[in-house]
Formats: structure tokens, sequence, C-alpha cells
């Protein structure tokens, strides 16, 4: 599985973010380093929404992180249209960053408890502008309005006095305050009731729509990642499986991984049986060791020799359908 390779990447004016090669490790001391994130490729078209998906420990969030260089990645490229942003100093850095927002996966921790509403929402705007308080107000309440959140109500209050489901809306207001064109979403509904993701995707899409906005939608979830993706990668112990649109993905899994990952899905159904070889075996391997050759032959049913001695690169399956593996799924096409 786990792989590496750039013949997925697409060429084209339609490109809005290109991430090549992207490498994050983090040192732990004795000369030793966490490998989170290794040489991951990936593009995303503008408008478009790409589900970056995976288990606890894939390297999937500091991924998201390392788009905005928080933290700076180790090696990669991550290309905003023509801008290369590894390559910018720190202050031209802080300010590309209102073209690119993040929405956390806490939304009540995520806002500051002594701040009000309304000062947490205009919090960007009185760094970037405008200046007036009127206007600032103005605009702020406009975008709480669009988020489904009343601003005079919530004007004045402060983020203990919402429900999660509207401290995620007002997350998603101070994200969209300044207008970005990308707006990463890390994991923004697994801490909230079923019936509440829900109406908090229903307002991604709609927003998604009406600001022509381009999203990466971070999640483990892949029957939530389904409803909301136009294209989904997957990820194992920082290296990418598989690629594709998304109901080719769900319809065709090519890589072991991603098949376990759907069969993992629950259905809301008590007459369907549910099967017992659709757990994984095995633990985690630690990202401070990994594997050599595939990351994923130590819980693969299908490893063989090969997948401990080559590094499988991403290969097409179709049109726009890539895997990592010595053995998919399903046949490699001829190029």
């Amino acid at each position: 599985m786990a792989g590496t390779g750039t013949e997925h990447l697409r060429q084209g004016g339609d490109v809005l973010l290109q991430v090549e090669d992207l490498t994050v490790e983090f040192p732990v001391g004795r000369g030793r380093v966490v490998h989170a994130v290794s040489g991951i490729s990936f593009d995303i078209a503008e408008g478009e929404t790409l589900g970056l998906v995976g288990e606890s420990g894939c390297g999937k969030s500091t991924t998201g992180r390392a788009i905005l260089q928080l933290p700076r990645p180790t090696g990669g490229s991550v290309r905003l249209a023509e801008t290369d942003l590894t390559t910018l100093p720190d202050a031209e850095m802080r300010a590309k960053r209102t073209d690119v927002q993040m929405i956390f996966q806490d939304p009540i921790s995520s806002l500051n408890p002594r701040r009000t509403i309304g000062e947490i929402v205009a919090e960007p705007l009185k760094v970037w502008g405008p200046h007036d308080a009127d206007e600032q107000w103005k605009i702020v309440a406009d975008m709480l309005e669009h988020v489904g959140i009343d601003p005079d109500v919530a004007r004045y209050k402060r983020p203990h006095e919402f429900s999660g489901g509207q401290c995620q809306r007002i997350s998603i207001a101070r994200a969209l305050v300044v207008q970005p064109q990308v707006i990463i979403c890390d994991e923004p509904v697994s801490a909230l009731d079923v019936s509440v993701q829900a109406q908090i995707l229903n307002l991604l899409e709609d927003l998604k729509k009406e600001y022509g906005l381009t999203l990466v939608f971070i999640a483990h979830d892949l029957a939530v990642v389904k409803n909301i993706s136009d294209r989904v990668a997957v990820m194992y112990l920082g290296k990418m499986c598989e690629i594709s649109e998304s109901d080719e993905l769900h319809a065709n899994p090519a890589h072991p991984y991603t098949a376990l990952l759907l069969g993992s899905i629950p259905v809301p159904d008590p007459t369907v049986a549910v099967e017992d070889e659709v757990a994984l075996e095995g633990d985690l391997p630690s990202p401070i060791s990994p594997p050599s050759g595939c990351r994923f032959r130590t819980r693969c049913p299908r490893a063989e020799e090969r997948c401990a001695a080559e590094e499988p690169t991403l290969r097409r399956i179709n049109d726009d359908h890539y895997v990592a593996c010595h053995f998919p799924l399903i046949d490699v096409a001829d190029n």
C-alpha cells in the first residue's frame, strides 16, 4: 500500500492546490524521528472537495496543518495557485493564511472562552481589515446569519453558552469571514451528534456553492466522506494508499486497506450479518520505525515477500483512480 509517486497529479489551470512529496517528521530524542507524513502527493481543483481519510495516527491531520505551514513541513512543496507556500517568509505566509483557513475538530475548545462571539468572529478583520468597527460588525453579522446563528443574540454571549453544533457553526463563520479560497476541515463533525453532523455537512455544502470554496475534508469515517467529497484519498501510516473519485472508490476499492475500511462501515439493517473478516489484524506499527517496503504489509492479508523489499508507487487503475499496491484488488491499467 503505502506508496509514493506523482503519476496521479493532474496538469491544468483548474488545479488550485497541489501538494507534492510532502514530508513531516518530528524529532523525539536520541536521533529518532516520528515519520508522520512520508512523501505524499495530491492536488485539488478549484471548487472541489478532497476527502482525506484513514485511521487515527495515519497523518491526515498533520497533512492538513502542514498545508498551512503549521508546522512547516520537513520536505516537499505546497503550491496554492502559483505560490509555493513552503518558500514564503513567515510574514508573507501569515498574510497568505487568509486564503487558507481551518475548521478544527473540537468546536468548543477552538473558541476563546474569555471572548464574546462577536469578538471571536471579528478578530481576523481586526488584523486584516476593514478596521472600522461598524463595518466589521456588518460583515460578522452577515456571516453569522449565513451559518444559522442569530447575530443579535450571539454578539455578547460566550462559547460556553452554545451547544457543540452551534460552536462549530461559529467556527465556520470565523473561517469564512476573511473570504478564503481553501478551507481545511479537520474532522469537523466527529465530536458532534449524528443529527447535528448532517446539519453541519449540509451547511458546508451550501457554503461551498455560495462562496465557491475548495475544501480538504479530513475524517476517519468513509461514510461521512462519501457524502461530501468529489475525490477521496486514503492514507495509512503517513503514506498514500489510494486516490479516486468518491463514487468509484466506494464501488471499486483497489487497495486491501480501503476495502477493509469500507467493510467496517456499519449497515443500518439488523438482518445483515456482521463479517468477522473485516477486522484488521495486528496493531498499527510505530511511525518511529515503520515497516520496510509497503507499510501496510504487516497487517495485509495479501502481503508477499515483494511487499517487504519494494515500496509500491501509485499506479493508474482507470481514468482518475490510482492505487499504491503490488497486488491490488483490481487489475492496473496498461500505460
